[in-house]
């Protein structure tokens, strides 16, 4: 063995020692033959249908794998009632295992606001999520997913909803979960306010959801504070990426090509996979897809953000 192949095998079993210490290998260690990224399935795509009583919640993970997906995204609002329920989530988890899907996190809504001005409603909108934690605790995910509604002036909601997400972590760090904040209206769809909001949480178990879809504020291009609503989409994402746990692949029409006609899918996964994190390897580096178009039905929608997904994850590959 000459010098030259001496150091490169040193190198590898420091890297394999290193993953093996840690539980989490670094990302020049992964194996070259496994994808970019997976392909997870936001339960959001498939409202319609569950509202509708078309889909039922405890068949979202039969649902998916149905469509070449392994991975899914709960959201709160279809077991509402249900997150105390061992029953019903022992049926939900035992669902999830036998068709071979991963639990990943669960969409948090309706639950308060944790920038709430007032300390005792943002008390109780941190105690109000821990059921949802414990839940995703026993589903085997690595998140709930969380907004950060606030009120008053821009600094003002930073302090407030950076306060409430460490409250919140302090419970989900002794789960193994993070709490991952969704740029999902109000000044959480402002980038730069969104990551400097989670960075002045200031604990490691807070983080991010970049939806590729929600930086803008539906008819507005001010607040009343006067900043700008109208946020670029690509900026936002590079600059929530540090933070990322998981991705949220909005969609919503397509063209012939089979391109989403409002997001650059190629460029924005460039941006996606050049800021990523480590704590984004450590949770499988999912991307989840969230259709919210009109203009195909919804199982249409899921399958065109998929094949966009894996065409883009193949060229850049």
């Amino acid at each position: 063995m000459n010098r030259r192949e001496f150091l490169t095998r040193s190198a590898q079993v420091t890297v394999a020692m290193a993953a093996v210490t840690t539980g989490v290998a670094p990302m020049f260690a992964q194996n070259t033959t496994s994808p970019l990224y997976r392909i997870s399935l936001a339960q959001w795509s498939l409202h319609k249908s569950i509202f509708g009583k078309k889909i039922d919640n405890l068949d979202f993970a039969k649902t998916a794998k149905s469509l070449g997906i392994e991975g899914i995204e709960y959201v709160n609002q279809f077991f509402k009632d249900k997150a105390k329920d061992e029953d019903y989530l022992k049926d939900l988890k035992s669902r999830a295992e036998g068709e071979g899907v991963k639990s990943l996190l669960i969409m948090c809504d309706g639950e308060g606001q944790l920038g709430d001005a007032n300390e005792a409603n943002r008390a109780k909108a941190v105690e109000n999520h821990y059921k949802w934690a414990d839940a995703a605790k026993f589903l085997g995910c690595h998140s709930i997913r969380v907004n950060a509604g606030s009120s008053g002036t821009y600094q003002d909601q930073q302090k407030l909803a950076a306060d409430g997400l460490h409250r919140l972590a302090e419970y989900c760090d002794k789960l193994g979960l993070y709490v991952i904040v969704e740029n999902h209206g109000g000044l959480s769809s402002h980038g730069r306010w969104l990551a400097d909001t989670l960075a002045m949480a200031n604990h490691p178990r807070v983080g991010a959801l970049p939806d590729f879809g929600n930086f803008r504020i539906k008819g507005a291009s001010k607040d009343k504070y006067g900043y700008d609503l109208m946020y670029d989409r690509y900026v936002g994402v590079e600059e929530l990426m540090p933070f990322a746990r998981a991705v949220s692949a909005k969609s919503h029409d397509f063209n012939d090509a089979g391109d989403e006609i409002h997001t650059d899918y190629r460029k924005m996964m460039k941006i996606v996979l050049k800021n990523a994190p480590k704590e984004w390897d450590a949770t499988g580096r999912w991307v989840g897809i969230e259709y919210e178009g009109g203009k195909v039905d919804e199982m249409a929608g899921i399958k065109l953000t998929k094949a966009l997904l894996e065409k883009v994850r193949t060229e850049l590959a």
